[in-house]
């Protein structure tokens, strides 16, 4: 079954946040470059994070997966894929590990992808490799997946890449770079999108005692031939996922409290905490926890800038959708280029509720509705951040609604199900 009816709920209560993704990609990733035994607890098990997982085993890590929250890497020796390198519906897996299979031994590597993971841009990222003395391709010469890459080393050198499509081109450039035979540079062309991205990569790479220069956001020199040391590492809350359940307060008017949260370490969504307050919803940090209490929004207008976070527009969205005043997401284009068009999806959609939406090329203005009347079927485009925004919306709709969709949760959130039920979210599967 792949359609879930929710009926009309008030989200309140106690969860703990599902670990990060982005955190548990990039640990993964970094352990199976580093030489020695490195300990992840707390992964995030996901349909991503698992494409990350067997990716490094194809790249010869060995994996001790010790008990379901805990997981042993031992990496440093990597080997030549024998198929090919499948990351199913994972951006993060298919760009970090198109510039990993540089670092294999000499052969060919061919990375892939489903239906939708071949539609997303690689071009950007295979012509920085060439600059670093990759041979790479499309296969089909279009600029996406399949990807072939020739292995055998990265040279290093310079490269220079645009930023404005997708800050993973970037991290995957200064992982695999610690590796490179000579001195690298990567210069950055305009403003780069999601750059607390950028951040948690840096922020990991540090910690596996990697080096990385940096001018801000606009030039990355990297040592050559770098050794790096295994570390022992708890992957924190993930803000990207806690934000549909911490939006479920906005959106029905109730008290949510999520534990597991680390503000310490670079995630782009904890910006969500402030957008919150924005739609006069009351924030408590305390410790390691956050307590959100909805109440009714004002009237005025209100401008979001999602250039940093793309993946909270779902979820700004929906809570725009059901507040009585004008909203506007802008500089969010690449959110064009995820799972779905995120922009023209979430307009669909919301559109179906009696939403009046704007579309414009980065963004889209919202006039919501203090009342939603629901009793539609509203369809998550294989997104997985789409039905999660859509699932809580139609907690707070009069008649409730069908998400159609369920089958891509488990790319990012594998329990939100078993969460919206500690939530006293009253939903059955169709």
């Amino acid at each position: 079954m792949d359609r879930l009816y929710i009926a009309p709920s008030v989200i309140s209560g106690k969860v703990n946040a599902p670990p990060s993704k982005s955190y548990t990609h990039r640990v993964y990733a970094i352990s199976l470059i580093t030489s020695g035994d490195s300990t992840i607890k707390n992964p995030l098990i996901s349909s991503d994070t698992q494409a990350t997982l067997r990716a490094c085993k194809q790249f010869g890590a060995e994996i001790i997966e010790e008990k379901e929250n805990c997981i042993l890497i031992s990496g440093g020796k990597l080997c030549l894929p024998d198929d090919v390198v499948n990351a199913e519906n994972s951006g993060t897996t298919l760009r970090l590990f198109t510039a990993i299979s540089s670092l294999a031994p000499p052969g060919y590597v061919i990375l892939s992808g489903d239906e939708s993971l071949r539609r997303r841009p690689m071009q950007p990222l295979l012509d920085a490799l060439r600059m670093l003395g990759v041979e790479c391709w499309s296969s089909r010469g279009n600029g996406y997946a399949p990807i072939i890459v020739k292995s055998g080393g990265l040279k290093g050198g310079e490269a220079i890449i645009r930023g404005d499509i997708s800050s993973q081109f970037i991290s995957a450039l200064l992982i695999a770079s610690t590796k490179a035979k000579e001195y690298t540079k990567i210069m950055i062309e305009g403003e780069p999108v999601s750059k607390r991205y950028i951040d948690a990569t840096i922020e990991m790479l540090g910690r596996y005692s990697y080096r990385i220069e940096r001018e801000g956001y606009s030039l990355f020199e990297v040592s050559p031939s770098q050794e790096g040391r295994p570390i022992s590492f708890k992957v924190p809350g993930d803000f990207s996922s806690a934000s549909f359940i911490l939006a479920g307060a906005c959106l029905t008017r109730s008290r949510v409290e999520v534990r597991n949260i680390d503000l310490n370490l670079p995630q782009a969504d904890s910006v969500i905490l402030d957008i919150l307050r924005e739609f006069d919803v009351k924030v408590i940090v305390q410790n390691d926890k956050i307590v959100v209490e909805g109440s009714e929004p004002s009237t005025c207008n209100r401008v979001f800038s999602l250039r940093d976070s793309p993946d909270l527009l779902p979820i700004v969205a929906v809570m725009a959708a059901k507040t009585p005043s004008l909203t506007v997401i802008k500089n969010v284009k690449h959110a064009r280029f995820k799972e779905s068009d995120r922009i023209s999806s979430v307009a669909v959609e919301l559109m179906k509720l009696g939403v009046d939406v704007e579309v414009f090329e980065d963004g889209m203005k919202i006039k919501g509705r203090e009342e939603l009347e629901g009793n539609i079927e509203l369809d998550a485009h294989n997104d997985h951040r789409l039905f999660m925004a859509f699932t809580v919306l139609a907690a707070s709709t009069k008649k409730g609604c069908i998400i159609n969709g369920l089958r891509w949760v488990g790319v990012s959130y594998p329990n939100f199900l078993k969460d919206l039920e500690k939530l006293n979210v009253s939903f059955k599967e169709i």
